[in-house]
């Protein structure tokens, strides 16, 4: 390139990062973003989903995405962060539970859960099948037992002439027996644990029957209806900040496990099957809605962070810099080159 094509090659780049710098300021960057996104609009009504995205490679982004965002020390150390933050959420103070969740959405749930008889009757079958739980429930029902010999043996000694009675009684009957309280325990124990089996169906069967048929509902909801007045603050009481803090990290750790299993491969390419089989067909554009964005959305939302970002990186020149670095290479090309040296034509 010679040294006169060289420097108006020069002024040119000057000139064009100075127009872009200025279509990306003031009212003129609103005004581009809106044209921006009308052209993008455009362009995306005339695009079909299944013809110009691939399946397979969606699923397999989103693979990619799920296993490294999902495990990303960034996502772990902000689980930990925003429990303590929602904990000591100033805001809790100010709304009541009920002013957040409508009652109806709740006590629909609750009647779903309460109809699902074919989950609590496997859920029931399943822990019959357990001994671990048939021991558990033999501790219960002794405890139970143990505690109410007990509790009516005290009111009893407290009537004139009963104490010396039981004292005479517990102590014919430890020389026929040889019980104490302790033999007693053992005695019970044995006797449950014999029958734990059937005590857990008979007890089963008992659960259906409450569920089936006793208010449930209703006194869910007064529950709900206790808390729904009260600020969110309260649900505090139940559990202290570190416990939350504890069960979100555990949480994110279950999850985190679970994302690393081929099996969640499975869902999110079945997710994947489905959406395109409810969506292919349609335009890239028309989704937008079914999304609740509009046109206005986005214009105002680009309008609204595309200006603070943009002057940040005007002031300290990586804009331009970078405006330049990109346009620098066409102006420079030899292509430019014979243009600029091609002698200008003489006017008639």
């Amino acid at each position: 390139m010679s040294p006169a094509a060289d420097d108006v090659a020069r002024r040119l780049l000057d000139a064009q990062v100075e127009f872009v710098l200025a279509e990306l300021t003031g009212d003129r960057l609103r005004e581009n973003i809106a044209r921006d996104v009308d052209d993008v609009l455009a362009v995306a009504s005339a695009l079909v989903v299944a013809e110009v995205v691939d399946a397979e490679q969606v699923k397999a982004t989103a693979r990619r995405l799920v296993d490294r965002i999902g495990g990303s020390p960034m996502v772990e150390d902000l689980v930990g962060a925003v429990s303590d933050a929602l904990y000591d959420l100033t805001a809790s103070e100010q709304y009541d539970l009920g002013a957040v969740i409508a009652r109806e959405p709740v006590e629909a749930l609750v009647a779903k859960v309460l109809s699902m008889h074919t989950l609590h009757d496997r859920a029931l079958e399943r822990l019959t099948e357990s001994p671990l739980v048939a021991t558990v429930a033999s501790k219960f029902v002794t405890k139970i037992v143990s505690d109410f010999m007990q509790q009516n043996r005290a009111r009893a000694e407290k009537l004139p002439g009963m104490s010396s009675l039981l004292s005479l009684g517990a102590g014919a009957a430890s020389k026929v027996k040889g019980a104490t309280d302790k033999h007693l325990d053992q005695f019970l124990g044995d006797a449950v644990g014999k029958g734990a089996q059937y005590g857990l169906r008979r007890t089963n069967n008992a659960i259906r029957e409450l569920i089936r048929d006793a208010p449930l509902q209703a006194a869910a909801m007064e529950v709900w209806d206790l808390h729904a007045d009260e600020p969110i603050s309260g649900l505090r009481e139940y559990l202290s900040q570190q416990d939350l803090r504890e069960l979100a990290v555990l949480v994110h750790e279950i999850v985190v496990t679970a994302l690393a299993t081929e099996y969640t491969g499975h869902l999110i390419d079945e997710c994947i099957d489905v959406f395109f089989a409810r969506y292919g067909d349609r335009d890239v554009a028309s989704l937008l809605p079914e999304l609740g964005l509009t046109r206005d959305d986005l214009v105002e939302d680009l309008r609204t962070f595309a200006p603070p970002i943009i002057e940040a990186a005007k002031a300290d020149g990586v804009l331009a810099g970078h405006i330049r670095a990109r346009l620098a290479p066409f102006f420079s090309s030899p292509e430019v080159a014979a243009i600029l040296s091609r002698p200008s034509p003489k006017r008639a």
